[in-house]
């Protein structure tokens, strides 16, 4: 596996709070996506609710799903 970082990323808003650190992210296209929260996040336990603006790393092989990686 490389060490390269072959992620897009993209700038959305929670609009929907799931089970397991999952939340639902519009994006500015409007496109919605499955969103988990990545490690950093989880483990300084910052919260997140619907309506914050949020940084996501997408995979470009599964364009449904992402990691949070900011809270801006």
């Amino acid at each position: 596996m490389s060490g390269t970082k072959d992620f897009i990323v993209v700038k959305g808003v929670i609009t929907e709070s799931l089970p397991a650190t999952t939340f639902r992210v519009k994006l500015d296209n409007g496109q919605f996506l499955l969103c988990h929260l990545a490690g950093k996040l989880r483990k300084n336990r910052i919260r997140l609710t619907p309506g914050d603006e949020v940084e996501v790393e997408v995979s470009p092989y599964d364009l449904t799903k992402g990691r949070i990686s900011y809270r801006l």
